[in-house]
């Protein structure tokens, strides 16, 4: 193996690596940090989606014990 053939060897990932690191730093400095009004209504949807998913399962488990019990109880 040439010498010129390590150095490419060992360069090859160093450019995705470097526009990996050009993107976050930009994602970082295009963030900011959400006023009161727009922290309350994520949490505000956050909670109602932690409600709806819990009533979804609390009348799945409701519906499917009996017929749970009905399918073991015969056998």
């Amino acid at each position: 193996m040439l010498p010129n053939e390590d150095l490419n060897f060992t360069m090859k990932p160093l450019p995705p690596l470097r526009d990996f690191a050009k993107d976050s730093v930009r994602l970082v400095k295009c963030c900011h940090e959400p006023d009161r009004k727009e922290f309350t209504k994520v949490a505000f949807r956050t909670a109602i989606g932690f409600v709806v998913m819990g009533f979804v399962g609390f009348f799945f488990k409701l519906i499917f014990i009996p017929i749970n019990n009905i399918i073991v109880g015969s056998a």
